[in-house]
């Protein structure tokens, strides 16, 4: 049976843990019983003001990049809140990472070239997806059993530093992990006064043909780097992929981090690391923080051309029919034969119905994007106030709730809670698209005789997440 206090969520978490800038990580097992990941942020970061919403709003991001197709990406399973603390849920195991692996030695210049192509190529998904990871290092580059490279904490640091990191910070980070990986298996020139230190070429390591390979590879990696400074990701992978025979063994391969990988989780090896945090033991206080967008309910990202992981836009009734006229017409026609009149005007007709078709369902796609792109409403804040004097016998308290907003159109509903009896009034506010704040009053009438503090609660229902302010004031008579 499980220990209630080493539950999340319905995730059981291990004893194994280790502290980044976020918070605490811990390795988990999901409810249907797979290897998965879960964070506890740190208190101090989550608490300052906008950091959860922003964390929620880059969890979302992830969540419709992963439903429209995108890999690459450790996906998040859930945000929740238990008390005052907030944790991240992943789907998949966060450990180990490549910084684990190079702790244990180099993985070689192969395992080292996979994991640089899949990192890339996941970022320039994530470019042309209009949105950057912001934090690129060993440390967020987790390796998968079958020695997969996917990248963890996408758009966290930057939520909790209330900034976009441009592409340019996520290609420098790149290329760093790319000479810091070339340092790792790059042999050291030999030592003056040692066999073979003679006089030799740059780059050459006398007649051991290991070295020399090394060598060759970590240049190679060296040269990737700056070029994604200068040229690009695409380019710097580009090179990677068409030089494969500068590698030893002439091929980029996955098994080096497949070896390396194995054994060197944590469930399999436990490492000295901070103490486990304090953990929620009433499951009934834990509530999701994201609206989880289903399957077909949003609009599928588009990711631009040249990308290798990107989605493929699903072919419209009118690409269907055209595609269908024009293989016919490839079919039916022989050449050196003429159709007869009557068939071929009647591919004529069938020709321009579909293209009037085609330019017609175009436009009704076209607008369907551009309403597509509306911004969904979210609320930003919410603020109660309520009178600072004492109120007397038989008042009528106004007690005053501002939401401010994003500025787009929607529905906002709320109920107001009152301390001194089990009243719950609801409401819904219809916003616009020209105004970012509104007032939500409430009425409080108070009689008889007694002295006491009362307390107005507001709760934002929807657009989630819920939140909560309240106000309290005195009455006395």
């Amino acid at each position: 049976m499980n220990n209630p206090a080493n539950d999340i969520a319905g995730f059981r978490l291990t004893e194994h843990t280790w502290m980044t800038e976020l918070g605490n990580w811990i390795d988990a097992i999901s409810p249907d019983g797979r290897r998965a990941g879960a964070l506890l942020f740190d208190p101090r970061v989550i608490g300052l003001p906008g950091v959860r919403d922003r964390v929620v709003q880059a969890v979302m991001t992830d969540q419709r990049l992963v439903l429209s197709g995108m890999t690459g990406l450790i996906p998040v399973a859930d945000v929740v809140a238990a008390g005052d603390q907030v944790w991240l849920l992943t789907g998949q195991a966060v450990s180990p990472t490549l910084a684990d692996l190079l702790a244990g030695g180099p993985v070689g210049p192969a395992a080292a070239a996979s994991a640089l192509v899949e990192t890339a190529q996941t970022l320039i998904a994530l470019h042309a997806a209009g949105v950057t990871h912001g934090s690129v290092h060993p440390g967020t580059v987790v390796i998968t059993a079958e020695g997969v490279a996917l990248l963890s904490e996408r758009g966290l640091t930057d939520a909790i530093r209330g900034h976009v990191s441009p592409p340019e910070r996520d290609t420098a980070g790149w290329a760093a992990l790319a000479r810091g990986l070339a340092a790792s298996f790059a042999p050291a020139p030999p030592q003056a006064g040692s066999p073979g230190s003679g006089p030799q070429r740059p780059g050459s390591f006398g007649s051991d043909p290991q070295q020399a390979g090394l060598s060759q590879a970590a240049q190679l990696f060296e040269r990737v780097a700056a070029m994604a400074g200068t040229l690009g990701l695409a380019a710097a992978r580009s090179t990677l992929l068409n030089e494969q025979a500068a590698l030893p063994g002439g091929a980029i391969s996955r098994e080096g981090l497949v070896r390396a990988a194995r054994g060197r989780s944590a469930f399999a090896q436990p490492r000295a690391y901070a103490q486990p945090p304090a953990l929620p033991r009433d499951e009934g206080d834990i509530v999701t923080l994201l609206h989880v967008p289903k399957e077909g309910s949003s609009r599928p990202l588009q990711f631009g051309p040249g990308v290798g992981t990107q989605v493929q836009r699903p072919e419209t009734t009118a690409e269907r029919i055209w595609r269908a006229g024009r293989d016919e017409e490839s079919t039916v026609h022989r050449p050196g034969g003429k159709r007869p009149r009557a068939s071929r005007a009647r591919r004529w007709r069938t020709i321009w119905a579909t293209a009037v078709f085609a330019v017609i369902m175009a436009g009704a796609i076209l607008a369907w994007f551009r309403l597509g792109s509306t911004p969904e409403l979210t609320v930003q804040s919410i603020d109660v106030v309520a009178p600072k004097k004492t109120q007397g016998c038989n008042s009528k308290v106004l007690i005053t709730g501002k939401v401010v907003t994003n500025g787009a159109p929607g529905e906002i509903t709320f109920e107001w809670r009152k301390s001194l009896d089990d009243e719950v009034v609801k409401g819904s506010l219809r916003t616009r698209s020209d105004e970012t704040s509104y007032e939500l009053p409430l009425r409080w009438s108070l009689s008889g005789k007694s002295n006491v503090k009362a307390t107005a609660t507001l709760r934002i229902l929807t657009p989630g997440p819920v939140r909560t302010d309240k106000a309290t004031f005195t009455y006395k008579c």
